[in-house]
């Protein structure tokens, strides 16, 4: 079944009007699963702040998870850097940082998976000048490009600002009477989205209600529905909640997605005038639009190519998301250390320059988690003590920084916790209580335990009608140790392995599969594969079959390509 979303314009902290309209209408034509907020979401006016506050502080309950963008207004500092500094807020979080239950702010610029739903957003308004809260920066706009590159299709793209053009060349009998396409709009969005191409792009901030015809896309076979909401409570009584119900793009064929309207348009946007300097159209028509996107800090600078020097900084868009679509043309270097290190909360610009300019305001982690002395050899400063990296791992149980609430059971050697990212319900992870780099390297002994463990989760998931995937990703690097665990219907079991095998082979690896009369005998086997040497990444999937690939030095391999494959 597609997802049901609703769609929200300007909320201006008008939190009560709206949820109780999301209730109404989640209760007569639901059920919906998430709400996705534009244009400004914060209040006005100091008055509104308490209505707001009450949902935040826990009083009043949000009826489904609502995601905003609109990170501008009154309180909205102080909201969202006390969200900030949550310790579960670390990292890079693309699919929001939680504000309260079921409230989510959608930080700078991303992209993130809902109800199998690709949905790309740019948060805040464009910067008149030095940037300020609530605004959007060259940075977030040059990680959306990346993302532009990537061959996935984008469902939805939420902006705050109208992009310029939208409304040109459209049915004129269409456009509400008294839209002006320049007032609250803007060129780089408007550029943006000629290059994302989404299926839906959502915006606000102007006030009307606005639905555009159909347009295609230059390049791309599919079609693009512009939507424009008025604000929560707006006096002319516009529309500001929309309901839609699309099928991820992922799940469609090329012929579904290539289907038109019999009043699909041409693209507005390739009618709009292009106001950039000579300059800046060498930029973007030229190589160097790669390097600039794929390069986030210090945007400002002229960057040179890898032969000029540049092949010792990182590339972003492999940081970030695992992979990068410009592969070995690429003139940053794609470090999986590093990016084991990013998912685990440690600034980018720390690990890249050694140091980071943000100081104190700066969310992300000043200090390495890692069991070797290969990349704290290129940080100065950097401390890698035992107990620093206690402090600092969200595994270790001694650290401030573990998630408690997430524990299930705790045993001599491992405990169990719930995935604090779950792919499905009773997504848990079985975890070394000792800052361990992979729980092959374990005594002997404490498999017992381990094997425990993984008996208990079988057998509360057959009571359940399922089976249990388990795997790991043992990096030579490592930090701390955790295997997981993803329960999967019964029914698909036997396409597991193959479902593998098919993501290996888009990778250019094939497995090597061995079947095992035990866990004891399969887990037996991995520990004679480990050399400290290399890396490797395991699976254990139903019928007792053990899947192995060594990972080499030089290969590109996914941290989270497990993950991936179990989506």
């Amino acid at each position: 079944m597609a997802p049901r979303i609703l769609l929200c314009g300007d909320v201006l902290g008008h939190l009560n009007q709206l949820f109780k309209r999301v209730s109404s209408v989640n209760k007569s034509a639901g059920p919906f699963d998430a709400v996705l907020c534009v244009g400004q979401f914060f209040p006005e006016s100091p008055e509104q702040v308490d209505e707001m506050m009450a949902y935040i502080e826990g009083g009043s309950q949000i009826p489904l998870p609502t995601y905003f963008i609109g990170d501008y207004g009154v309180a909205a500092p102080k909201i969202l850097l006390s969200a900030s500094k949550d310790i579960a807020n670390r990292g890079f979080k693309m699919d929001g940082l939680k504000v309260c239950d079921n409230l989510y702010w959608l930080k700078g610029s991303g992209k993130f998976s809902l109800f199998g739903l690709s949905v790309a957003y740019l948060s805040g308004r464009k910067s008149p000048g030095i940037q300020q809260f609530g605004t959007f920066s060259q940075d977030d706009v040059d990680a959306l490009r990346a993302i532009a590159e990537e061959p996935e299709i984008v469902d939805l793209f939420l902006t705050n600002e109208w992009p310029s053009g939208v409304t040109n060349r459209a049915a004129t009998s269409d456009i509400p009477a008294g839209l002006s396409d320049s007032t609250g709009s803007d060129s780089t969005i408007s550029e943006l989205v000629e290059e994302i191409k989404p299926r839906y792009h959502i915006a606000g901030t102007k006030g009307i209600y606005y639905v555009r015809e159909p347009y295609s896309n230059v390049d791309a076979v599919h079609i693009t529905r512009f939507i424009g909401l008025a604000s929560v409570g707006n006096r002319d009584k516009q529309k500001f909640i929309h309901a839609i119900s699309p099928t991820p793009a992922s799940t469609m064929s090329s012929a579904e997605i290539a289907m038109k309207t019999t009043n699909t348009t041409l693209s507005p946007y390739t009618f709009v005038d292009k106001k950039s300097s000579p300059k800046d159209s060498t930029k973007r028509s030229s190589e160097s639009i790669s390097d600039s996107q794929y390069w986030r800090y210090d945007v400002s600078q002229k960057r040179q190519k890898h032969k000029s020097g540049d092949g010792d900084k990182m590339c972003f868009k492999f940081v970030s998301s695992g992979s990068c679509p410009r592969g070995e043309e690429c003139n940053f270097r794609h470090d999986t250390d590093a990016r084991e290190q990013c998912m685990r909360g440690v600034c980018f610009d720390f690990l890249n320059k050694g140091k980071c300019e943000r100081g104190p305001d700066c969310n992300f982690m000043h200090s390495l988690q890692d069991e070797g002395d290969r990349l704290p050899s290129r940080m100065p400063g950097s401390e890698n003590t035992r107990s620093s990296r206690s402090k600092e791992c969200w595994f270790c149980l001694s650290s401030p920084n573990v998630e408690s609430h997430l524990i299930i059971s705790i045993g001599e050697n491992y405990y169990l916790a719930l995935a604090k990212g779950p792919l499905v319900e009773d997504h848990v992870l079985i975890i070394p209580v000792e800052h361990m780099p992979n729980t092959l390297s374990l005594s002997s002994e404490s498999e017992l335990e381990l094997f425990r463990f993984q008996n208990s989760l079988k057998r509360y998931c057959k009571n359940q009608g399922k089976e249990v995937i388990f795997f790991e990703w043992v990096s030579i690097r490592g930090t701390h140790a955790n295997l997981q665990a993803i329960p999967i219907p019964s029914s698909k079991a036997v396409i597991v392995e193959k479902v593998f095998n098919l993501a290996a082979q888009k990778l250019g690896f094939k497995f090597v599969a061995k079947k095992f009369d035990s866990i004891s005998d399969g887990r037996k086997f991995l520990k004679t594969q480990i050399d400290g040497n290399s890396s490797l990444f395991y699976a254990e999937v139903p019928g007792d079959t053990i899947l192995l690939h060594h990972v080499e030095e030089k290969e590109r391999f996914p941290a989270q390509f497990g993950r991936e494959v179990a989506f």
